[in-house]
């Protein structure tokens, strides 16, 4: 291979019978790859990207994968060492970004479940939550060992593994030649900074809003985020519009037919049970209908995801049993460098000990009470976890992580736990905190499993050592499963979560997969639903699977408040039009990715602000009286907008409207620089 023009073809093609893939640098060469500025570097933008999307997840119930983001920091970390003549190799920057890029996963699954022991009011212990992180990352790390060989290198070509492969052009991309980290990091200060413009000086609203039609409660809104705009551009324009047309659905046909339905009815209609339809505004409408509308939507769009796999998983689990008895069969041989896991003996002793230590230490489970629950909900969550490690981890070598159909796979997890709690008479809340604990951990798995995959399809490209890529996912688990944490337990004390008791409405988190979770394990074990609503979110996702369109992300869009998804789909059309304007296919490709490299910085600023400021409001709450809230340190507020409306003429009847124009302005402002950085080429 020549390295001086990086990866070759035969990095991204099948390889005729009988032909081995030469990686980029040979398994005859052992430059350094495991060390401790790795492993550092690793765990710090590990905690980054972590606290991050543990913010971004809670927000909008969305998160991205931070492979390339990490790599890219990685690599300008240590040109700046080779600067100062510090040694640092390729495979060094491979190890960091395998560590720092766990961390993504961890906070899918924690933030994604563990909200909902808050709003039921049994706020878990730091302990418990890192201890369900750690359970969930190793034994999605561990179950995955044994399928490296045949995912990994026996499929080379037709398993594509997109993450992976780009993760892989980037590294040696870098390595060439190339200034890629520059809008990563011009993204974390504009992100930082809008985020201070709204959260801490609240100089503008949060949400910028229209009303069309008072009597039907039709609106639009948009929240100003800079996150979910990156967001948008990420996805591309495709499944930015289908989750926008979800929420249009829901703000401009669902809310108003409810609203005029209603307007004659004088008795409250379940689940609300105090005020009737004709005195709620539209906020009050999706909080006790069409919230269950979208998680109707959201629990079928899963399933029709998880029912399509099918085939793919029964394909995936015959062939990843096949492949462990031969791994356990196949007599000792000598491997080489680049095909060195580690040991079945590792792998079983790892798995045994977590499955002792969930049966058997209490703080795993927390308050779920006798061992009985204990064992039986360890036990789910082994065979759940083994069965959906072995389908994600092919599932996203075809379609990528940002695909892969983990809600659908903890819907299933769930359910399943539910039933099985429900016939052993488990249904109080100690079943009902086991159920969603379980679910917890195999989405964990599920999902670092595949994130897992993506990194060893970078080595394999690469020609890094299997074993200490292993070993750094691992490391990754455990140490971003504590920060991880600590950020669900910072946000939830200065935020609150939407549902929870004692949580301030207009401050909290939206949370929205964790309430759907919530939801699912409520149904099943209390019966307490209104299936007529959660029936007709099912419809809209079956509906939508029918005429082709993508029915999770509709239904996400269906579920969320259309003001989230605004944002999204101007991230989106960016992305549409800046590759619409491209002059070449090489034009369009650098536009691509200088857009994802910032927009991935947009995610990480505003996120790391928002953990930043939640902090400072825990610090204030210490010796502040109860129902007492302490306005940030140099909070000004958005008054000056509509004393600046009034002279320059506007006149003091349109101020009120003033604070969400200039908010318009300012937004404008972020898709002009953000077009403008794609029209950078970096490199």
């Amino acid at each position: 291979m020549d390295r001086s023009k990086g990866l070759g073809s035969e990095a991204f093609e099948a390889l005729p019978e009988g032909e081995v893939y030469e990686p980029y640098i040979p398994a005859n060469k052992s430059p350094v790859e495991f060390t401790l500025k790795a492993v550092l570097a690793g765990i710090a933008f590990g905690i980054l990207f972590g606290a991050a999307n543990a913010y971004l997840g809670l927000q909008a119930g969305l998160t991205i994968s931070t492979s390339i983001p990490v790599a890219v920091m990685t690599v300008a970390a240590f040109r700046t060492l080779r600067g100062v003549g510090v040694r640092t190799t390729l495979l060094e920057a491979n190890v960091s970004q395998t560590i720092g890029s766990a961390s993504s996963s961890v906070a899918s699954g924690v933030i994604f479940t563990l909200p909902a022991l808050f709003m039921w009011g049994v706020a878990p212990e730091l302990l418990q939550m890192t201890l369900l992180g750690m359970c969930g990352g190793l034994l999605g790390v561990l179950f995955m060992v044994p399928l490296r060989r045949f995912l990994i290198e026996r499929e080379h070509g037709r398993l594509p593994y997109p993450e992976g492969t780009a993760c892989a052009e980037v590294l040696v991309a870098s390595e060439i030649g190339g200034a890629k980290a520059t809008n990563v990091f011009l993204g974390l200060a504009v992100g930082a900074f809008f985020r201070v413009l709204i959260e801490w000086l609240k100089l503008f609203p949060k949400t910028i809003s229209v009303t069309l039609h008072n009597k039907l409660n039709v609106g639009l809104g948009m929240k100003m985020s800079a996150a979910l705009f990156g967001v948008g551009y990420i996805l591309g324009p495709r499944i930015a519009t289908v989750m926008v047309s979800g929420g249009l659905l829901s703000s401009l046909v669902i809310i108003p037919a409810i609203t005029l339905w209603c307007a004659e009815r004088t008795e409250p209609l379940f689940p609300a049970t105090d005020v009737v339809i004709a005195q709620m505004d539209a906020s009050a409408i999706w909080t006790n209908y069409v919230r269950y509308i979208g998680a109707g939507a959201v629990a079928a769009a899963g399933l029709i995801t998880l029912i399509r796999s099918i085939p793919t998983m029964i394909e995936s689990f015959r062939i990843g049993t096949q492949q462990l008895r031969e791994r356990l069969e196949d007599a000792p041989v000598a491997v080489p460098r680049t095909g060195r896991d580690l040991s079945l003996k590792t792998v079983g002793i790892g798995l045994l000990i977590i499955a002792f230590v969930m049966a058997f230490v209490p703080a795993v489970f927390g308050s779920v009470g006798a061992f009985p629950v204990r064992a039986v909900a360890a036990l789910c969550v082994v065979v759940f976890a083994f069965f959906f490690v072995t389908v994600s981890s092919r599932i996203v070598g075809l379609v990528g992580v940002t695909s892969n159909p983990t809600s659908g796979m903890t819907i299933a997890s769930l359910i399943g736990t539910s039933v099985a709690f429900h016939v052993l008479g488990w249904t109080g809340m100690a079943g009902q905190v086991a159920a969603l604990t379980v679910g917890c951990v195999v989405a964990i798995a599920a999902s670092i499993a595949g994130d897992t995959s993506q990194d060893l399809k970078t080595g394999f490209l690469l020609g890094a050592t299997p074993r200490k890529q292993q070993v750094g996912e691992l490391i990754g688990v455990l140490t971003s499963a504590v920060f991880v944490c600590l950020t669900l337990t910072l946000l939830a004390k200065a935020y609150g979560f939407a549902g929870q008791p004692d949580a301030d409405p207009n401050a909290a988190l939206a949370a929205p997969q964790a309430n759907l979770m919530k939801i699912v394990i409520e149904g099943v074990l209390n019966a307490e639903l209104p299936w007529m609503l959660v029936g007709i979110g099912a419809a809209i996702a079956v509906v939508a699977a029918l005429l082709r369109i993508p029915s999770l992300p509709f239904a996400v869009g269906v579920y969320l408040p259309v003001s989230t998804m605004v944002p999204v789909f101007l991230g989106g059309l960016l992305r549409w039009w800046m590759e619409r304007r491209a002059s070449s296919n090489q034009d369009r490709q650098e536009r691509r990715e200088s857009g994802i490299l910032f927009g991935s910085g947009l995610v990480g600023g505003e996120g790391l602000l928002g953990v930043a400021i939640a902090g400072v409001v825990v610090v204030q709450s210490v010796g502040t009286p109860p129902g007492e809230k302490m306005p940030l340190p140099g909070e000004v507020g958005y008054g000056w907008a509509e004393r600046l409306a009034e002279w320059i003429g506007f006149g003091a009847g349109a101020t009120p409207e003033a604070p969400h124009l200039f908010a318009a302005v300012l937004f404008a402002m972020l898709i002009w620089v953000f077009a403008r950085r794609c029209r950078t080429h970096v490199g």
